[in-house]
């Protein structure tokens, strides 16, 4: 047997023991790949990190810190933490642009109380309570309703007063500050103090997002497997998509999955998700709920990586989205509705009898195809994942087992210890792959696979391999159909 060396010289005179170490085949069995996770969010000019610096998060502390308490940025990471503490997690700030203006809104109070209450407010999902005492007015009240709003710095607006007005104003500029929710008495029990009434006029005006081309440059070529963007304009979105698709080709396969949510009506949603085509995008409706859309991103990402990230195949369907209060009852999405979504490319969810938001199906924006005919490959976000994890694995084992070995024709006779790698030892190797990946549940139909299976040395550069394989995913159980033929 010809042993083959890879740091010790065959020239070696001087005595007497040289032992190398070749981790070629020290690890067996499929990769653990290493996921992160990128935010995009506005910082606020409080926040210690500057715009366009990737930076990793651990603790809902560093995140108040680092981009501002209350900014936007912070309260997507607080709230991905809250659902998945454990993710590799990086956020990248953006600024207002120049010329964005600040969404706005406002409480009128009218009204004398006559009987002490509660008024029950809540802003951007959370609960503001303002405590009323009898024979208070309407512009005392409204001061109360400022004060308590002013006080809570978790809160993406702030209030000033003019008489029983309150004017809100969002904390930063752009589109996203329409999206705040205003509203009074969302839990049930909840009633006005006697005597009192109020006007809500919800937050609008807002306009110009950042433009994410210089955040896109930042992400350099770090493999970021799942980016969660608050941004839904075309513009952003074309930006965001041409890079994603980049990143998921045969050449950089540094592929991501990017996480957003639109807030509105059905009507409005399927607009909106029927103007795109993207397979690298998922998109959760959100109707009209307390929390932000922006929020809805990163807990759905954030709860769908956790358990993807564990089995690429295992549908996501049932999980519950950590901290989200689904919209009221009236606003809640009907079964006919959820359907459709995901025809027009939306994911679904649905309240279970715990009140808790819990998902139906996480599907990406893509329908078409280039002909513009109904296309089902890239359906399921499930389907995206198991296939980046499948490219990494077979990368993975390729590189490791034959990082510097020469290559021959089948049948070439040479020592048993000599680097040469072969069409046939490559078959061999994905075969094993193949299996290795069927026991986990990601691959099936073995026969197939290996007779179709094609490896073979390139006709025109013979340093090369080209291999093709007809990769059978496993599919989610979605539907259980059965029809009852009853006697009596």
């Amino acid at each position: 047997m010809a042993v083959s060396f890879n740091t010790i010289p065959n020239t070696a005179r001087v005595p007497l023991a040289y032992v190398e170490f070749d981790n070629s085949q020290a690890i067996t069995g499929t990769p653990v790949k290493n996921n992160k996770t990128l935010v995009f969010g506005l910082r606020l000019p409080t926040g210690k990190v500057n715009a366009g610096e990737p930076t990793r998060i651990t603790r809902k502390e560093q995140a108040e810190s680092a981009f501002g308490r209350g900014s936007m940025l912070a309260e997507m990471l607080k709230a991905f933490l809250h659902a998945n503490p454990y993710a590799d997690l990086y956020a990248l700030a953006l600024d207002d642009a120049d010329d964005s203006v600040h969404a706005t809104g406002k409480i009128t109070v009218t009204g004398t109380c006559s009987a002490a209450g509660q008024i029950a407010l809540m802003i951007a999902g959370i609960s503001i309570p303002v405590s009323v005492r009898q024979n208070e007015t309407a512009t005392t009240i409204a001061n109360k309703i400022a004060a308590a709003i002013n006080a809570n710095t978790l809160l993406p607006v702030t209030a000033s007063t003019a008489d029983a007005d309150v004017a809100l104003i969002c904390r930063w500029g752009g589109i996203t500050g329409n999206d705040i929710d205003v509203r009074i008495n969302y839990y049930a029990g909840e009633t006005m103090p006697t005597g009192v009434a109020i006007d809500i006029s919800k937050m609008d005006g807002g306009a110009g997002n950042p433009d994410i081309s210089q955040a896109i440059a930042a992400l350099g070529d770090t493999w970021w497997t799942d980016i969660i963007n608050p941004f839904t304009d075309t513009a952003n979105l074309n930006l965001l998509s041409g890079e994603l698709q980049s990143r998921w080709d045969g050449i950089r396969q540094i592929d991501g999955l990017c996480w957003i949510a639109y807030r509105g009506t059905h009507a409005q949603a399927s607009t909106f998700a029927l103007a795109r085509n993207d397979y690298l995008f998922t998109c959760i409706p959100t109707n009209i709920p307390p929390e932000p859309p922006y929020i809805w991103a990163s807990v759905n990402a954030a709860v769908c990586t956790y358990a993807l990230n564990i089995d690429p195949a295992r549908p996501v369907q049932t999980l519950e989205l950590t901290g989200i209060k689904p919209p009221a009852i009236a606003d809640r999405w009907q079964w006919n509705e959820r359907n459709l979504h995901l025809f027009d490319g939306l994911s679904a969810y649905n309240v279970n009898a715990n009140g808790k938001v819990q998902l139906d199906r996480v599907i990406t924006m893509y329908r078409v195809n280039k002909y513009n005919v109904e296309d089902v490959s890239y359906l399921d976000v499930e389907t995206i994942k198991t296939l980046s994890y499948i490219r990494y694995a077979i990368r993975a084992r390729i590189t490791q087992k034959f990082p510097r070995h020469k290559l021959a024709d089948d049948g070439t006779r040479f020592g048993v210890g000599q680097p040469i790698v072969t069409p046939a030892t490559i078959r061999a190797e994905l075969i094993a792959l193949f299996t290795e990946l069927e026991i986990q549940g990601l691959l099936e139909n073995f026969d197939a696979y290996k007779e179709a299976l094609i490896v073979e040395r390139d006709a025109n550069d013979r340093n090369r391999i080209n291999v093709l394989s007809n990769d059978d995913l496993v599919n989610q159980f979605r539907i259980y159909a059965h029809s009852i033929q009853f006697l009596l």
